[in-house]
Parts: C-alpha cells; sequence; structure tokens
C-alpha cells in the first residue's frame, strides 16, 4: 500500500508538471507602488510558473530572472517602433542593450521579443501600421546577426481585433485578416513564417462581454454551459476563446501558413473595476482554461497543438489607464501585495488550492486615512466633494464604481476610501492626510465585509501621481452631494 501510495503520488505530481508546460504569466509593472522583483520572481517559482512575459526590458526584473531558469519574453514599448524601424542600427544597439547583456551561461533564458504591443488597435489611428514590420524585420535581423537568432525569435502581440468574419457568415471557418491591414498582416506572417517565429494574439472573453450587453454570459467560459454554442459546418463552438482562437487560424490559412505556431500572449479575468468583473467570475474562467490548457489538447481546428498562453497577469497594477475601463486595474490572479485572490490551480488539475503568496513583502505602518469625525458639515459640504475628486484623480478609487467592491458605501465610507488610497499612495506622508481638515490617520481598520481599505507596501521607489480622473471619482462626488441634498 505505501509503495502505492508513493506511485501515485509520483504520478500526481508528473501530470501537475505536465498542466503547466504551457503556462507563462505577463509581469506588468505600472504600479504606485511595485512588489521588489527578486519577490516576484521567487512568487513564480513557488508557484511553479515557468514562462513571463514582460513589458519593458527592465533591468532590476532581469537581474532577479537571471539564474532562475524562467523563460522570458522582452518587450519593445510602441513608442519606439519608429525609431527601430527606420534604423537597423538602433535596433542592433538595442538587442546589444537588453538580450546580449543578459544572455549568458547563468543569466536569462530569452525565448522571445515581443516586438510593439497591439500596435494596430484602433485608438492608435494606424501611427504604428507603416512601421510595425520593418521594426520587426530590423529586430530580428539584429538578433540573427548577433547569433542567437536561431533561439531567440521576434514576434508582435497582436489584439485579436486585427481578424474577423464576415457579418453574413460570422464562423470560425470564414475568419479572415481584416480588410484594412490585410496586406501588412500577410507580409508579417510571411516574416514569421521564413523565422519560424510564432503568431502572438491576446483573446479576452471579458471584453467581448464587456463590450456587448448582449453577449450570452456562458459562451464566455470553458465549462460547456453555453445555451448558445456556434455551429460551424457541423464543429460546434461552446466557448469564445475556442471560437476566436480558431478564427485565427483559418485567416493563418487563408494566407497559406496554416501551421504556423499560435501564442496567446494575454489572455484572463479582471476582478474589480465593473459589474462582471468579479472574483467568481475570474475562478469560474480560470478553472476551464487551466483545465484546457494541462489536456494538451487543441482547438477543433487544430486539435494536435497544446495551447501555449500567458495569462494576464500577474498583479494587480494601480496606475494603468481607466480609459478602456476600471478593470484595467484589477487583471491579477494576485493582489497588489502578491496575496492570492481566490482557489486556483495551475496544475489544470481542478483541485480546490490556493496560489503560493509572495514572501519577505514589507508594508508601510498599520494606519489608514479616513474622513475626521469633526468634520462640521459646513466643510464638508464646501469641500468633501472637491477633495475626493483630488485624491481619485491621483490615486486608484477604481473599486468605488458601480458593479465593484466598494460601491454602496455611505458618504464616509466613500470619503475615507477615497483619502485612504490617495494617503497610501502617497507612502502614508503625514500632509497626505489632511485634505484642510477633512481627514485624519487613524490605526482602525475602515474595511468593510465586502471593501478592504489596503496598506501599501513598503518600496525604495513610489512612482509619481496619476494623472487621469477616474470614473470612481465622479461616482464618489455624485453619491455624496445627493446625500447632502436629502
Amino acid at each position: 500500500m505505501a509503495r502505492l501510495s508513493v506511485s501515485l503520488l509520483l504520478l500526481l505530481a508528473t501530470a501537475a508538471v505536465a498542466g503547466v508546460q504551457g503556462l507563462g504569466v505577463n509581469w506588468g509593472t505600472q504600479a504606485s507602488h511595485p512588489l521588489p522583483p527578486k519577490v516576484v520572481v521567487q512568487l513564480l517559482r513557488d508557484n511553479g510558473i515557468k514562462k513571463v512575459k514582460l513589458f519593458e526590458t527592465n533591468f532590476d526584473a532581469m537581474s532577479a530572472l537571471a539564474g532562475s531558469g524562467i523563460e522570458v519574453m522582452l518587450a519593445i514599448p510602441n513608442n519606439m517602433l519608429h525609431d527601430i524601424a527606420g534604423d537597423s542600427g538602433a535596433a542592433k544597439d538595442w538587442v546589444k542593450r537588453n538580450v546580449k547583456r543578459f544572455d549568458f551561461d547563468g543569466g536569462v533564458v530569452i525565448k522571445y521579443v515581443a516586438v510593439g504591443n497591439e500596435p494596430f488597435l484602433g485608438a492608435y489611428n494606424g501611427s504604428f501600421i507603416k512601421v510595425t514590420l520593418p521594426a520587426l524585420e530590423n529586430i530580428q535581423n539584429a538578433l540573427n546577426d548577433a547569433g542567437v537568432g536561431d533561439r531567440i525569435k521576434a514576434t508582435v502581440p497582436l489584439n485579436a481585433d486585427v481578424y474577423n468574419s464576415p457579418a453574413k457568415n460570422p464562423v470560425p471557418s470564414a475568419g479572415r485578416f481584416r480588410n484594412e491591414i490585410s496586406g501588412v498582416m500577410t507580409d508579417i506572417v510571411k516574416f514569421l513564417a521564413k523565422n519560424k517565429a510564432p503568431f502572438t494574439v491576446n483573446i479576452y472573453p471579458f471584453l467581448s462581454l464587456y463590450l456587448n450587453d448582449n453577449f450570452p454570459l456562458d459562451f464566455a467560459f470553458f465549462d460547456g454551459k453555453s445555451a448558445t454554442p456556434v455551429n460551424d459546418n457541423g464543429v460546434i463552438y461552446t466557448n469564445v476563446f475556442e471560437a476566436n482562437f480558431d478564427t485565427l487560424v483559418a485567416a493563418l490559412v487563408a494566407v497559406g501558413h496554416g501551421d504556423m505556431p499560435i501564442i496567446v500572449g494575454e489572455v484572463g479575468w479582471p476582478t474589480d473595476g465593473d459589474r462582471r468583473a468579479k472574483a467568481s467570475y475570474a475562478q469560474r474562467f480560470y478553472d476551464g482554461l487551466l483545465k484546457r490548457v494541462a489536456s494538451n489538447r487543441g482547438t477543433p481546428a487544430r486539435p494536435s497543438q497544446r495551447l501555449e498562453v500567458y495569462l494576464f497577469g500577474l498583479v494587480d497594477e494601480d496606475q494603468k489607464s481607466v480609459q478602456p475601463g476600471s478593470f484595467e486595474r484589477h487583471w491579477g490572479i494576485f493582489r497588489y501585495d502578491g496575496q492570492p485572490k481566490f482557489a486556483m490551480d495551475l496544475s489544470g488539475q481542478g483541485r480546490n488550492t490556493t496560489l503560493v503568496p509572495a514572501k519577505g513583502v514589507q508594508y508601510l505602518s498599520r494606519t489608514w486615512c479616513a474622513l475626521n469625525p469633526k468634520a462640521s458639515r459646513n466643510d464638508i459640504g464646501k469641500l468633501l466633494g472637491a477633495k475626493i475628486d483630488y485624491a481619485c484623480t491621483n490615486a486608484d478609487c477604481t473599486p468605488l464604481g458601480y458593479g465593484s467592491t466598494c460601491n454602496g458605501m455611505d458618504v464616509k465610507g466613500n470619503a475615507s476610501y477615497a483619502f485612504n488610497a490617495y494617503y497610501q499612495a502617497q507612502s502614508q506622508k503625514d500632509e497626505a492626510c489632511d485634505f484642510q481638515g477633512l481627514a485624519l490617520p487613524t490605526e482602525t481598520d475602515p474595511s468593510t465585509a465586502a471593501c478592504n481599505f489596503t496598506i501599501q507596501i513598503a518600496t525604495s521607489a513610489a512612482a509619481p501621481p496619476l494623472s487621469m480622473p477616474t470614473l470612481a471619482a465622479t461616482l464618489a462626488v455624485a453619491l455624496l452631494q445627493l446625500s447632502l441634498s436629502s
């Protein structure tokens, strides 16, 4: 019996490891108090995460990754594409400083270079259409010249909107690249194929739901409950992820490269900032996705290709732009401080287990900032709305928005949340909890069962304040005015 138990444990362990072979995460750092890179790398290792995708080549992050054995996808920001596209020397210099510098025995295991990030989004008004391919070519050629091009490939992470199916035949097998970019997309695919590089795409079922109130909820998940499956000539799709993926496969087939490897560069589900961005949905989504990755089976159009995906993202980022939506700051499978949000089994075995939390995280003192109970009603009436607006313009108040975790509190709760968010973003500086006498520091936690008032982590280099007002600020002020008028 003992031998059988040991064998069973070894079998389960082997299955768990196999289940994460195609799994990576995106490590974003747009936070006022980012976790130290060494803490993040240890977090990755503790959870068996063997692939990571970066959005910039940060020296401290790369130094922490050195010797870890974690496979890395580096990134070139969009704002560098014009320079690299127009100057092969700039591409060679970038490779020298960001690839060769860390590419040594015991250094960083660099597998890919991401040239830009979703450069063909409509929001960019075509700014990068003419430079993306030249930048890709120059970087891959620079990698080749440096003698590493056989094992380090350049790719372009693209949004799933670069392809679609026609309205008259909205099925995956009819997928084609968008008409206005079909030429450049065909050229990009041909160049990737020539260099044996993968196509990288970001797929977000959450956004399908967010952008369309009529989108069937169950179709966003993997558990086969969809009441509105897509029938593509007898092939049944019960979730939008597989349907989207196979639409890309069809687009690649149409340009003669149906066998090109595909990497899903970003896929995930946010947990706050919208009524559909909540932990229960995220847990449901990841449970299905991870089981699919662990199964080592492909999609209907590619049944033999196992999925390779990078979860988006690792931790919450309180300084991301909220222009696409307040949920943008809540994509992490971990909170801002590296603490797990919900039960999650990265092995894809469906076990009721939690992620390993970050170790060695140091916090600021257990002090919050809250509405001064002695503030006069006159001062509240004259000043509070503007002060909440100021706090939320310079800190993250997105949990106050409609459908979010802190929505529905009274005026005191909204004001205290806003003041504390600003106070923590400013590293608990004394002057950051005053607001002309409307706020006071407190050692009593104002958190509620649903709403967590954070204590920020200690960091030696807090990022500068935010510059974009949030939707939550407007909502908080509106709630305040409504209360005062009653």
